[in-house]
């Protein structure tokens, strides 16, 4: 998984409130960004489904942004989307599934799955450091470990080594809702994204297959 480029929109107000189970069951949610908020990020315009057996990760954070796809227009709507960035100083996955769906291929191809999987039976886990989740929907258990909810934004990143903040290269309003926890345990995770970034991704026993229709996506 590589970078996304960053863009420069200048956003007047943002606001987004993430209610999957699995926050919904830790009383969890990602809330109001308000202000000016500069720069998203650009995105490819196609959401991609990711599934895990369990994800455990650590220096847990979580605030609003904003993903926009090229040439979003910020009077216009329909290219730009709400995400809730969950961020990991580290994160290590198992029986990680990434799926991504390309419709209506010219040469009679028709639509096509591309399923990626590692960090399965037999296998390592997968290993992320800097781990950063744009996320639109998530479903799943979830234990979190001395967490603090309805920290400013601005203040997630502390003195603590290893710890993360906002991702570099975006911004959000320092004041605004956040989250952050020691340590955060994800099983039977099921999610839809418009990205993943990461300093390091180490993925044991890689597959990576493409196929007609929409039967191989990850759920």
């Amino acid at each position: 998984m590589s970078s996304q480029v960053r863009g420069g929109t200048r956003w007047k107000r943002f606001a987004v409130v993430m209610v999957p189970s699995v926050i919904a069951t830790a009383a969890v949610g990602v809330g109001l960004a308000q202000g000016a908020l500069a720069a998203s990020f650009s995105v490819s315009g196609q959401e991609f489904k990711v599934s895990a057996a369990e994800l455990e990760g650590y220096d847990f954070v979580q605030y609003g942004s904003v993903a926009t796809e090229p040439g979003a227009d910020p009077k216009a709507s329909g290219k730009a989307h709400a995400v809730a960035v969950s961020g990991f100083s580290k994160a290590y996955i198992t029986n990680m599934c990434q799926s991504v769906v390309t419709p209506n291929l010219p040469f009679g191809l028709g639509t096509i799955t591309m399923r990626l999987e590692a960090g399965g039976k037999g296998h390592k886990r997968v290993y992320a450091k800097d781990l950063y989740l744009d996320v639109s929907e998530l479903d799943g258990d979830a234990k979190f470990s001395h967490i603090d909810i309805g920290v400013a934004a601005g203040s997630l990143k502390t003195s603590k080594p290893g710890s993360i903040g906002i991702q570099p290269g975006t911004q959000a309003d320092p004041n605004g809702f956040s989250q952050r926890a020691e340590e955060a345990v994800l099983t039977g995770v099921k999610q839809k994204a418009w990205a993943t970034t990461a300093g390091t991704f180490n993925l044991s026993g890689l597959k990576l297959r493409l196929s007609k229709g929409t039967e191989a996506e990850c759920y």
